[in-house]
């Protein structure tokens, strides 16, 4: 079985508050990882997610300065379509 990462950037317009933060995200870009691995059969090869992360300003450690938080990709979907409107 093969695994792969791809990134792309998520814009925030206004604070998000996001499942398993404490305080809302300022507005600003996020890089996001999202993680597969290859479902193979016999024509073609396709690819299921197995972990979606979103890059944030890590939180109570001046050595680190980013950390990676495992959100769903609902989750995601949800903050970007509530900063929409």
């Amino acid at each position: 079985m093969t695994t792969r990462t791809t990134q792309s950037t998520v814009r925030f317009s206004s604070a998000a508050l996001l499942p398993g933060l404490d305080e809302p995200l300022p507005a600003g870009e996020y890089r996001v990882d999202q993680d597969e691995e290859s479902i193979d059969d016999l024509s073609r090869t396709a690819w299921r997610r197995t972990g979606t992360f979103l890059h944030i300003p890590a939180i109570g450690s001046p050595s680190m300065t980013r950390q990676m938080l495992p959100i769903t990709q609902a989750d995601l979907d949800a903050a970007l379509q509530k900063d929409m409107t």
